[in-house]
């Protein structure tokens, strides 16, 4: 199998090296990541300049752009021959609930299945354990073509941050949520102009058992799946109800 690394803290970041040696050993693997930390970038591509990736290493390049960007030109003719199968990650920190929303981890993936390819996002919930992380993902991929799933749906994992024996077990999950986020930080800007850093994430609001919030604060590894397709169905018939009244 053939499969094509990306993430969005960086090529340089632990996690996403840490992926790298773990899946190298058993698969051949390519790393197609940004050149610096690029956490939020969410699906944006870049439209207004042209991209320069860098080879790095014997496989692996860099790339001025967003982690979607990243995917798009690996998948769309940058690299020579067929890929299997798009892991983002190792993520630093969770991407949980209203998380995906903002990720660029989660972006790079929706991206490989927007181009047809099977992907799987990949979190870890701290800065610890890496390696716990990679050996899940390895796990799963040891028996993912038992597995099928209808188009456009990737795999939001996200891992707790311990010890690989002290995992409870895997949880498919569904996404919780988060309270608003807080409040703009002010920040002081040299020339006196108005300045603020984006407020802190809140704390999670739905937190209950089935979400992937209550699976990782209890030690389960998350899986949630997650579609492509953002069209609202159960709004539709009322919807329609609605603009049946009205005459334009």
């Amino acid at each position: 199998m053939r499969i094509l690394i990306a993430n969005d803290d960086g090529i340089d970041a632990l996690g996403i090296q840490t992926l790298v040696k773990h899946l190298e050993q058993q698969y051949e693997v390519l790393t197609v990541a940004p050149d610096r930390n690029r956490s939020g970038a969410s699906n944006s591509l870049t439209l207004t300049r042209p991209l320069q990736p860098v080879e790095v290493a014997e496989h692996s390049y860099r790339v001025d752009g967003t982690p979607t960007d990243c995917v798009n030109l690996a998948l769309s003719g940058m690299i020579d021959g067929h890929v299997d199968l798009v892991v983002s990650g190792i993520n630093h920190e969770p991407n949980l609930g209203d998380d995906v929303i903002y990720s660029g981890t989660v972006a790079a993936a929706m991206e490989a299945r927007h181009l047809g390819r099977p992907a799987l996002a990949v979190s870890l919930v701290g800065n610890q354990h890496f390696d716990t992380a990679a050996k899940v993902i390895l796990q799963l991929l040891e028996d993912s073509h038992t597995l099928v799933l209808p188009a456009g749906i990737l795999l939001n994992i996200n891992v707790p941050d311990l010890l690989y024996e002290e995992l409870k077990g895997l949880q498919v999950t569904r996404l919780g949520y988060r309270h608003q986020a807080q409040a703009p930080i002010s920040a002081q800007h040299p020339r006196g102009l108005p300045s603020f850093w984006i407020g802190a994430l809140s704390e999670p609001h739905d937190s209950s058992d089935g979400t992937d919030f209550w699976a990782v604060e209890n030690g389960y590894v998350s899986i949630t799946p997650i579609h492509t397709d953002m069209t609202c169905y159960d709004a539709q018939s009322p919807l329609k109800k609605w603009t049946d009244t009205l005459a334009l």
